[in-house]
């Protein structure tokens, strides 16, 4: 299974912008979000973030035989706890999922940001907790904690 990961530049903003309309979509049938007038979902708010806090956020895209399949965004939380990375967004189309492209974009993910990690998911997002679970769990060979906290699945474990 053959993918690319790009680490987005700026040049990438209104791809990975693009992809987010897809991405938007397929969360609303999880959390209260509909399409404005112009028939699009309001961009992400965050966006220009991850070209502006370049040391806090790592905006990354997928390819598959040359084509756009899904984008990454991680994020870098410092806190007095101590710094850990995490999955801001995590989106791969629909036509390639079930294929273990995903585990394998977020093991590649993981492997290039060591150190502390919190994963989170809406707590009525099935799917996606089944999906960190599994991927989490191997990943790790069953080294992490998880815990439900303020509507959200948390995984943690250190790489």
């Amino acid at each position: 299974m053959e993918f690319e990961i790009i680490k987005a530049s700026k040049e990438y903003k209104d791809i990975l912008g693009n992809l987010m309309q897809f991405y938007f979509y397929d969360f609303s049938e999880f959390v209260k979000c509909d399409v404005e007038d112009n028939g699009l979902y309001k961009p992400y708010e965050y966006l220009d973030d991850y070209w502006n806090e370049k040391k806090h956020r790592f905006p990354y895209l997928v390819k598959r035989d040359g084509k756009y399949i899904g984008f990454v965004l991680v994020r870098l939380i410092e806190s007095e706890e101590g710094n850990y990375f995490s999955i801001a967004e995590f989106f791969i189309m629909k036509k390639y999922r079930r294929k273990g492209i995903g585990q394998a974009v977020a093991n590649k993910i993981f492997d290039l940001h060591r150190g502390q990690w919190e994963v989170f998911q809406i707590e009525i997002n099935n799917p996606a907790q089944a999906f960190w679970h599994k991927t989490i769990d191997e990943y790790t060979k069953g080294r992490f904690k998880e815990r439900s906290e303020n509507g959200k699945k948390i995984q943690e474990f250190v790489n």
